[in-house]
């Protein structure tokens, strides 16, 4: 098994796998699917026989060795011969070790970069990511759903049907914002660090309203008059102690602002 741990970094179309922002691939081509057409330009590809190599080598970015076939060590070797990025997606019964010795080998044969996959087991995918020091994808094609699941878990990208890319993007910002460390180089992927930060905090903003809104129904005075200072102070303490760098003094104000929006809220939605 490998035992790197420093953190490996792979171009593939655009991003860098393994630092940043989680990525979503909507664009995945298996030709061993019946009636697949590789097109002209395509991020991963997967072949179905050594045949499909060389037009995946001109229009693929990276290359997929997929877990039907990672025992065809003939056809592993010449698609790490590629010069692509591979994706090593972990055969259905292959156990931690046996795929990242798969990994391991398309690294030592070419010195590919090489990025894992995972379809369903996240905490594989995390111990996976976490032991070998390569980037993961997880696969949620067939269950979109699971995509805030699997940026949870560390997966540095998601494939993804076209269909459900709308719900992989949201996870990518909402739970990445807020799971995922970044450390953005330029001004421009500082601007879209914190745009993904601001739109994760416009919707816990909004729901953090809409509770203190109900709260304030439910007490037996409410609005501004049910307001319980002591109660406040302590909320702010406590969150005092997840951002220390903004402390009590910083975050007074700004709870206090929410506190009133959702008492605003709530006067407006109450019965005239």
């Amino acid at each position: 098994m490998s035992s790197t741990l420093e953190r490996q970094v792979v171009p593939l179309g655009g991003h860098r796998l393994g630092e940043g922002p989680a990525v979503v691939i909507s664009d995945r081509v298996s030709l061993r699917e019946p009636g697949a057409v590789l097109p002209a330009a395509v991020t991963l590809a997967e072949p179905a026989s050594a045949d499909d190599l060389p037009a995946i080598a001109a229009r693929a970015r990276g290359v997929i060795v997929g877990g039907a076939w990672t025992r065809d060590i003939p056809l592993v070797r010449a698609v790490a011969g590629l010069g692509l990025p591979v994706v090593v997606e972990r055969r259905r019964s292959a156990t931690l070790e046996e795929w990242l010795g798969v990994a391991d080998y398309c690294a030592a044969e070419s010195g590919a970069p090489v990025i894992l996959c995972e379809h369903a087991d996240l905490g594989l995918l995390r111990e996976a990511r976490a032991v070998s020091g390569r980037p993961a994808l997880a696969d949620v094609s067939a269950d979109p759903g699971l995509s805030a699941a699997a940026v949870a878990a560390g997966a540095d990208g998601l494939i993804v049907a076209p269909a459900g890319r709308d719900q992989a993007e949201e996870a990518v910002t909402l739970v990445g914002a807020l799971l995922r460390p970044e450390a953005p180089a330029t001004l421009a992927e500082c601007r879209e660090a914190i745009d993904r930060v601001d739109a994760a905090l416009a919707t816990l903003l909004e729901r953090r309203v809409a509770l203190a809104g109900r709260v304030q129904r439910l007490k037996p005075v409410g609005g501004f008059a049910g307001r319980d200072p002591a109660r406040e102070r302590a909320l702010v303490a406590r969150m005092a102690e997840r951002a220390p760098a903004l402390g009590e003094a910083g975050l007074a104000p700004v709870m206090n602002a929410v506190i009133e929006a959702g008492l605003r809220l709530a006067e407006e939605n109450t019965p005239g």
